[in-house]
């Protein structure tokens, strides 16, 4: 038993590091497609983007390996630890950080660039592990729902005063963890219900939407026991909600930015903008058609060859896959990433550990996130906010990040037995 807590390569999942190191290798293989350079045709050229994420790749394999070499126990000691210095360099970055994209999220020295947001998620993630697997905890205790969310909310609206909103919209991603550890399901309807009305509101107005939330009160008071306290309550909904369908035009019209709106309104059909904000998601969806069932081959996407696609490296990484690989392709990398979110899950139900377990659901929640929007944004069905695909898309500080999110929970399962 001794011998077997000090060999830490005994009980890793060599299933969830293999798909990893599959997913990553997959990555530079079409991150090289994507930007593909007839002058510079060595993958292994560090004047290039595939060059650079090679780097990435090694540097990120030593994190994993330093990661599985530290007694498990150290994440949850030092969780509030390590959030705390992740919300001091959200601030840091704020007042010193470099402006790419229009997102003041980058720390810069020299050629080296670093996005503390992408950081912040796993540093989150533990926080509210070690939140949620504290003693005397009650989900139904007020205190035990607020505090979760003021953990999220700091990091969320710094990421936001960043103008990053796709990474702040991450950390919504974290309701599948609160409703798993047990708080009302309402909280899911409510936010569904949150969300349906926002998106009624953008298509046809707050007056046609107050009108329909008025109309549903009415059928409901016909048919609830009316007794004060019903009635009350259905009064302060119908006020709460008609009062959320101004809120969303004017919030819309105030605080977004006129490519924002636009792009919203492309993606709800109120306007076809095929050269300015739809560009991008219509070029995206001609390379993945136009890859067919089987594709064109690697390094024979006309699309992607001639740079139809902006940002295809990074955000719309996807696309490659779907023009170069097709249907089959793309249907093994979806496939591929399902199973890995279900092995977490899986992997997650039997730790022994609270703190393991509920990280465990929130590396599951995450990944799913960035997994279910980037496909998204990349055949048009949700806005392009700009998150990557993880473990495939082009960058060093995602690529870091999500290693990281990952190799710690590999290394609390690994640990599952000595953990209590």
């Amino acid at each position: 038993m001794v011998r077997e807590r000090n060999n830490v390569f005994n009980n890793i999942d060599w299933t969830l590091v293999i798909i990893y190191l599959v997913l990553v290798l997959m990555g530079w293989l079409n991150i090289y497609a994507a930007v593909y350079n007839e002058d510079h045709k060595s993958i292994f050229d560090l004047s290039q983007s595939y060059g650079k994420q090679m780097l990435w790749i090694i540097t990120s394999l030593f994190i994993g390996l330093v990661i599985l070499l530290t007694d498990a126990r150290f994440f949850s000691t030092f969780a509030y630890l390590i959030y705390g210095i992740t919300i001091l360099s959200l601030i840091a970055v704020l007042l010193v950080g470099s402006e790419v994209s229009g997102s003041k999220s980058w720390f810069e020295i020299g050629g080296f660039r670093l996005q503390p947001a992408e950081f912040a998620k796993f540093a989150t993630n533990l926080a509210i592990a070690r939140f949620f697997s504290g003693q005397h905890i009650n989900v139904k205790d007020f205190k035990t729902r607020i505090i979760p969310l003021i953990l999220l909310g700091i990091p969320g609206l710094l990421i936001l005063l960043q103008n990053d909103t796709g990474s702040a919209l991450v950390y919504s991603s974290f309701i599948l963890v609160l409703y798993r550890m047990g708080m009302s399901g309402n909280l899911l309807l409510a936010g569904a219900l949150v969300v349906l009305i926002a998106l009624s509101t953008l298509m046809v107005g707050h007056i046609y939407v107050s009108g329909l939330l008025v109309i549903m009160a009415g059928l409901l008071f016909a048919f609830m026991k009316r007794n004060r306290r019903n009635i009350i309550n259905l009064l302060a909904l119908l006020a709460l909600g008609i009062g959320f369908t101004f809120s969303v035009e004017y919030v819309v019209e105030n605080f977004l930015e006129e490519h924002q709106k636009t792009r919203i309104n492309v993606l709800l059909g109120k306007e076809l903008d095929l050269k300015g904000a739809g560009y991008n998601v219509n070029q995206s969806k001609i390379a993945i058609g136009s890859g067919g069932f089987l594709g064109k081959g690697y390094l024979n996407g006309t699309q992607t060859k001639y740079n139809f696609v902006p940002e295809q490296s990074t955000d719309f990484i996807f696309c490659t896959v779907g023009e170069e690989w097709g249907f089959v392709g793309s249907l093994v990398i979806i496939v591929l990433f399902l199973y890995f979110l279900t092995r977490i899950v899986n992997l997650a139900e039997r730790q022994r550990s609270d703190f393991s377990r509920i990280y465990g659901y929130g590396v599951a929640a995450i990944l799913f996130f960035h997994f279910m929007i980037n496909i998204g944004m990349t055949i048009g069905l949700v806005p392009v906010i700009g998150i990557p695909l993880p473990f495939f898309s082009y960058g060093g500080s995602s690529l870091w990040a999500f290693t990281i999110l990952l190799f710690i929970f590999i290394k609390q399962d690994a640990n599952r037995n000595a953990l209590l």
